[in-house]
């Protein structure tokens, strides 16, 4: 669901770059109050782990279309909502800057449509109330579906609200919401079946890594290096393996454009300074996987510093 530059206008652009701005101050602040200890490195594996998740397209069966992870609504079940918003936003960024993938222009509608919206809207309103802080297997299985479709559905209809406010491209609202809300429901299932099968499987091995909110979780009982050294594992498996896991069929967002205007995207003016375009490498899932993993180390870091520096004055 990258939103390319070509599909949004500067004003569009713009708003979407000071909502994203806003949102990861207030997202800072809020990290920085965390005392949790393990709270960098689990940031640091999970984001590398869904950069490369994300990187896996999954044929849509009887569509011709694909979709990908979004990995919010995980990630904030294990995070929080405001780490995990700062761990996406990092995946995106690097998504941007170093790949191509996702207009720098549209990267503030991008983190909106995909971070804002399952970190700070359908984990708080949706998986959040039915998990509560329990292990039961049909609550969190049911929270994560539901709260991934409800992501997917908002992004898919922020998408089509920017476009249409845009109106630089021949993407009229009726018909193009007509394909993005189905798609984006199917992939939305998809990830909520996924994404509850990561989260029973973190129950079973690690259950107070589920709760890391929960204040009785500062026992110091819980113990999360095997879940790191799992998902490490996982985010280089995946980040070897992207170029023949992932499938050939457009996604979501591309087999939309193209059921309205005959074409998969629209290209854009503004040229890229990407290192890798395209992830034009076959060691882009790795070496993305470790710039994501470095990135958040150093955020985190440098925000926890502050706050140890602060406290020592």
């Amino acid at each position: 669901m990258h939103v390319s530059d070509a599909l949004i206008s500067p004003p569009v652009a713009i708003t979407g770059g000071l909502v994203a701005v806003s949102l990861i101050a207030l997202a800072a602040n809020k990290v920085k109050k965390d005392s949790r200890q393990d709270i960098i490195p689990l940031m640091g594996v999970m984001g590398a782990f869904v950069f490369a998740a994300q990187m896996i397209n999954f044929t849509i069966p009887g569509t011709g279309s694909s979709g990908h992870l979004i990995g919010g609504i995980f990630l904030s079940a294990i995070l929080g909502p405001w780490s995990a918003f700062i761990t996406l936003c990092s995946v995106l960024i690097v998504q941007c800057l170093i790949f191509a993938d996702g207009g720098l222009l549209a990267l503030g509608c991008n983190i909106f449509n995909m971070a804002a919206t399952s970190c700070l809207i359908a984990f708080p309103l949706v998986y959040k109330p039915i998990a509560k802080h329990s292990l039961n297997p049909i609550k969190l299985a049911t929270a994560s579906i539901l709260a991934s479709i409800l992501a997917l559905e908002i992004g898919a209809f922020a998408v089509t609200v920017e476009t249409e406010a845009s109106g630089i491209t021949a993407l009229p609202f009726s018909s193009f919401i007509k394909f993005m809300l189905p798609i984006h429901l199917v992939i939305g299932l998809i990830e909520g079946l996924v994404t509850a099968s990561l989260i029973l499987f973190i129950s079973k091995r690690s259950p107070s890594v589920l709760q890391i909110e929960n204040k009785k979780s500062n026992d110091g009982t819980r113990s999360i290096k095997k879940i790191l050294l799992i998902f490490g594992f996982m985010a280089l498996i995946l980040g070897a393996g992207f170029t023949i896991l992932a499938s050939e069929y457009p996604d979501g967002l591309e087999w939309s454009i193209d059921k309205v205007a005959g074409l998969t995207e629209f290209e854009s003016e503004i040229p890229s300074t990407a290192i890798l375009p395209d992830y034009n490498s076959n060691f882009a899932g790795i070496i993305g996987a470790i710039i994501v993993m470095v990135l958040i180390w150093g955020i985190t870091s440098l925000l926890f510093s502050r706050i140890k520096h602060h406290k020592a004055e």
